[in-house]
């Protein structure tokens, strides 16, 4: 809940909707991206934590791993020349895993996750790292809202760049206070984002001054250099 409390001051400065971006169902949903159950994902975004299945907590990790693992087989579907998409085989997934067809479908039956090996093999078969199969729930959906916090968080720096430059282009034409400056303008426009947000923001806006400046200042010398 801490990562969305950070995500929906970025969403609304983008102009975008909380239910397209932390969109829970369907491809590229939250479900989708963390391997968890669409209500397992509703019950966490409202802050229950789920219960085990199982008190056993080795055999709860062996349930979740093996879930996992059919989960990324019902949607990381394969392409076939027709157009359609199916599963792949558990002998093309066993490729992945650096094992046989019917190792894997024991596994599965028997509800007995494989080593860790096996088990990177077959995430990265599926194009993810090992930690979608084996993040307790609570930690692979905080991965993705992180991802998401990230990339808004890219936008927003690209967006207020473009508008301090703006700024910067307007101070041409006397509208823009010297004294302030870019850095001053960041403070200024992002003071309705909570801190932790903002900082980030604010920091990479002073790093990117620095070097304009002192690329300024090299082409200047340059340039007396030169005359």
């Amino acid at each position: 809940m801490r990562t969305v409390e950070r995500i929906l001051p970025l969403l609304e400065r983008a102009g975008l909707e909380r239910d397209e971006v932390l969109r829970v169902e369907g491809q590229g949903g939250l479900s989708f991206a963390s391997g968890l159950g669409v209500e397992e994902v509703e019950a966490l975004l409202r802050g229950e934590s789920p219960e085990p299945a199982t008190a056993d907590l080795v055999e709860e990790r062996h349930r979740q791993v093996v879930s996992r693992i059919l989960f990324l087989r019902r949607t990381r579907l394969k392409a076939s020349e027709d157009g359609s998409r199916n599963p792949y085989s558990l002998a093309e997934i066993a490729v992945g895993a650096g094992t046989s067809a019917q190792w894997l479908d024991k596994m599965i039956k028997n509800g007995r996750a494989p080593n860790l090996d096996h088990a990177a093999g077959i995430a990265r078969f599926f194009g993810e790292r090992i930690e979608f199969l084996v993040d307790p729930p609570e930690e692979a959906l905080d991965r993705v809202l992180q991802q998401i916090h990230k990339d808004l968080l890219e936008r927003t720096v690209e967006r207020q760049a473009e508008d301090l430059r703006r700024l910067q282009d307007a101070g041409a034409a006397g509208q823009l206070r010297p004294e302030l400056g870019v850095v001053g303008y960041a403070t200024r426009a992002l003071a309705d984002v909570p801190e932790d947000t903002a900082q980030p923001i604010i920091a990479l806006i002073e790093s990117i001054a620095r070097r304009s400046r002192e690329e300024r200042d090299r082409e200047n010398r340059a340039g007396g250099a030169g005359g």
